[in-house]
């Protein structure tokens, strides 16, 4: 079956509140990853695009600071609704550009627009504080005042929901913002700025302008004393190059970076709800999730029946089409990823892992991969150590409670963790213990746009999400009265 788009679907570059080509007339094509067709032709902004968009953001910075915040609110609110109400087509988008599943789609949509209500209400409570200096000479006021323009830089994987959670608080912040989405799914972004044309956003607060030469696009404008932050979700290896070129004019930045998260079940766990925790926090998006779970250390006395019954449940998803009635995984980003994934299976069998399920690259078009198990996987093996960003799950043992924390706190990453026990004292003890932003205790999915989303350790810094996240676009100024 052929799934196409809509052919009213924008395509344009987003400047200053007007579609426009690009400055070259250059396009490039969007595929869906299921069947390899064109989707569509997408203008393909050049250095000199991003710095239009940047004049459109500096030019309408001081109006968009002093809106009040009221009248910010209710753009993002009425944002927030226009997304749930064209919530169908959103999550049709997603699904052919991206991939997943139209149910997985639906959800995205939900959480994503969830990030302009909740911003929506933090713009009104955006503080400060006053109080008597120590010494009695004076006053201190204490406020807080929108950073300025901003560039965020979006990832494929989640492409409406990464993008409100950056542009939801710098909205909310009175802060104009420059977005430079994935060159795989910049069709959910474009779509997305012709809903905040509804809402009433004014123009030149809000620009989208995909590339596929983020490099020359971003670097201008990262060097352009004119912006005054930037905040980039992707991974480890292009967030430190983009933090090398901020730090010259010591850019404020924030960094949503790579993940290699653990999943530990100790031998009080309940199995039943870990193995679906564990598909939880595995196959949600195709495994492509910087949240996933990566390694599943499992004790020993338990590993059999829950490698067992998480291999059950992996051998009876069903592969396909997102749009298709069914479809429990869809294909991966690109035959480049599925490359990747399949290379660090073929790497840990080759060192003794056992294959239970999945671990062969279907054929046919689409860059589908099965839903995989391995078990008995040696502590060198890659996918150990590396980012799987696929839907394969790596099961290891261990015996002692030290040990298993041990092992999940060996990696440079440090985003998220999940573990399963009914011991309320471990619950706490280990929460404590693990090197991680953000823990799932008896749960795996811990994504919601009210708390703080963010890592430690080599997975960055700064949070989005929660009232954290508006902080992340507001300076502190003090005044002495």
């Amino acid at each position: 079956m052929i799934h196409t788009l809509g052919a009213d679907l924008p395509t344009h570059l987003w400047i200053g509140g007007t579609p426009r080509a690009a400055s070259n007339g250059a396009t490039f094509a969007v595929r869906d990853p299921a069947t390899e067709t064109v989707l569509a032709e997408v203008a393909d902004a050049t250095p000199e695009d991003g710095l239009l968009a940047l004049d459109a953001a500096v030019a309408s910075r001081d109006e968009w600071a002093s809106t009040p915040p009221r009248e910010r609110a209710e753009i993002l609110r009425s944002a927030f609704e226009l997304v749930h109400a064209r919530a169908d087509e959103f999550a049709r988008v997603i699904t052919l550009e991206m991939g997943k599943p139209l149910a997985e789609a639906h959800t995205e949509v939900g959480y994503g627009a969830e990030f302009l209500r909740w911003f929506a209400e933090e713009a009104v409570r955006i503080g400060g504080r006053t109080g008597t200096a120590p010494a009695g000479n004076g006053q201190i006021l204490v406020t807080k005042e929108p950073v300025g323009p901003v560039l965020a830089v979006t990832p494929w994987n989640f492409p409406l929901a990464m993008a409100t959670r950056k542009i939801g608080p710098a909205l909310a912040a009175g802060c104009p913002i420059v977005v430079k989405p994935a060159c795989e799914t910049p069709l959910t972004i474009l779509l997305l700025g012709e809903v905040f044309a509804e809402a009433g956003l004014p123009q030149g607060v809000l620009s989208i302008v995909p590339t596929t030469d983020p490099a020359a696009l971003t670097a201008p404008l990262i060097v352009d004393p004119r912006l005054r932050k930037l905040t980039f979700t992707g991974s480890t290896g292009v967030g430190k190059q983009l933090l090398r070129q901020s730090a010259d004019r010591l850019l404020r930045t924030s960094l949503e970076l790579g993940g290699n998260a653990p999943f530990l079940v100790f031998e009080d766990a309940d199995i039943d709800a870990a193995v679906e925790g564990a598909v939880a926090a595995k196959m949600r998006n195709g495994g492509e999730a910087c949240t996933a779970a990566n390694r599943f250390h499992v004790a020993a006395s338990v590993v059999d029946e829950f490698a067992e019954k998480l291999t059950t449940r992996f051998a009876g998803l069903r592969l396909g089409h997102g749009l298709d009635a069914g479809t429990d995984v869809g294909p991966l980003i690109t035959h480049k990823q599925r490359s990747a994934v399949d290379e660090l299976v073929r790497d840990a069998l080759d060192r003794g892992a056992r294959l239970r399920t999945g671990g062969v690259v279907p054929e046919g078009p689409g860059a589908f991969y099965p839903p995989t198990v391995l078990d008995s996987v040696p502590s060198d093996a890659r996918l150990l150590r590396e980012e799987i960003f696929g839907p394969v799950a790596a099961i290891t043992t261990f015996e002692k409670e030290d040990e298993a924390v041990e092992a999940a706190n060996r990696t440079e990453y440090g985003l998220a963790a999940y573990f399963y026990t009914r011991d309320l004292a471990r619950a706490q003890r280990v929460s404590r213990a693990l090197q991680v932003g953000m823990v799932g205790i008896n749960r795996g999915i811990i994504s919601d746009a009210a708390a703080p989303f963010g890592g430690v350790k080599e997975s960055g810094f700064g949070r989005e999400g929660g009232t954290e996240g508006i902080a992340e676009y507001l300076d502190t100024k003090y005044s002495a009265l």
